[in-house]
């Protein structure tokens, strides 16, 4: 995932400005950009929201890494590598009894065509629309001949994805349908040095977003969560601007609720993610992402990115933070105007 973005490191009372791009092979040969100015309004607006009841969600943080490391045996996973056909069939084998539509097209990208497939898991409720949580399954293209496994970077969220499903999966939903999407070919097949990040990449949610656009279906999704690189052991989700602020109130609320509102919004980026095909159609949107793996993110987009780095408890607060969010969400009448 080729990401570009502004992170401001807030941090008692000063403020500090950084720019960074999240193309790790674009940084080391063209250096760090210079600073962009910061937006006049950061602050996440106010919202009246359904009293706190119940239990927390369920969300097992052990079996969602025993998953991670059982994608990441499979080596890198590229598109139109074996191996991420492997991968493919890992999914598909831990969804069999749900209701799962595979989306699949030829991409045409600047190193040829490739075939894209995305994964869709379908949990109905029974109020009349839908939230879908994402999340990309595709390593990065040009470290395809290297040990890149992307176990942060790809593999922790699909594999929280798989766990959400086993908490969804024979329970009746009260609230909106539930669509897990796993979005394939995330990453371009280029460096950012050679083309522009937006011309190549998020092959596979930008068709999805096309195709729900023209058959309807975007009309009925209330909300778009993506979740990206939120295994590591020292878990950071970000604030990105580039996310609609009253569902990034809503996820904050929900970690609050939770007790884990430390691990969320002490950085505020603006994220280019599988997120933006959605916002550009007016959809609310929210990226769930820590980009801030290892210092400096220095384990981002490296054969460095491996299970030790991860951790069950922050595959546990990212899973039953976004569970808590969707039953917030669930209870919110009405919602927000898009």
């Amino acid at each position: 995932m080729r990401k570009t973005l502004i992170l401001i490191l807030i941090c008692g009372l000063a403020s500090v400005l950084f720019a960074c791009d999240r193309d790790k092979s674009a940084t080391d040969s063209a250096g760090q950009k210079p600073p962009a100015a910061a937006p006049a309004d950061t602050t996440l607006p106010a919202l009246s929201l359904p009293p706190d009841s119940g239990p927390p969600p369920t969300f097992d943080g052990d079996r969602a890494l025993q998953y991670v490391k059982e994608i990441v045996k499979f080596g890198p996973r590229p598109i139109g590598s074996p191996n991420h056909k492997k991968v493919e069939d890992y999914l598909d084998s831990h969804l069999k009894g749900d209701q799962v539509e595979d989306v699949a097209f030829t991409a045409d990208t600047p190193e040829g065509k490739f075939p894209v497939h995305n994964i869709i898991a379908k949990f109905p409720g029974t109020k009349d629309g839908i939230i879908v949580i994402a999340s990309h399954y595709d390593t990065n293209y040009p470290l395809r001949n290297t040990s890149y496994v992307g176990a942060n970077d790809g593999g922790s969220s699909s594999a929280l994805l798989l766990e959400i499903a086993n908490q969804l999966r024979g329970k009746p939903r009260e609230g909106y349908s539930v669509w897990l999407v796993w979005d394939d070919a995330e990453e371009g097949v280029k460096p950012d040095t050679e083309v522009a990040f937006m011309d190549d990449s998020l092959y596979g949610i930008r068709h999805l977003a096309e195709k729900w656009q023209a058959d309807g279906t975007l009309k009925k999704i209330k909300a778009f969560l993506l979740a990206d690189m939120i295994g590591d052991a020292d878990l950071n989700i970000d604030r990105d601007l580039n996310s609609t602020p009253w569902l990034e109130s809503v996820v904050y609320e929900s970690a609050t609720r939770l007790g884990y509102q430390s691990h969320f919004y002490g950085h505020i980026n603006q994220v280019s993610d599988d997120h933006l095909p959605f916002v550009q159609r007016g959809v609310p949107s929210a990226d769930l992402i820590d980009f801030s793996y290892g210092y400096n993110n220095v384990f981002w987009h490296t054969p460095q990115d491996t299970v030790d780095k991860l951790s069950p408890k922050s595959l546990q607060i990212s899973g039953a933070v976004i569970l808590e969010t969707v039953r917030l969400l669930d209870n919110m009448n009405p919602l927000p105007p898009k």
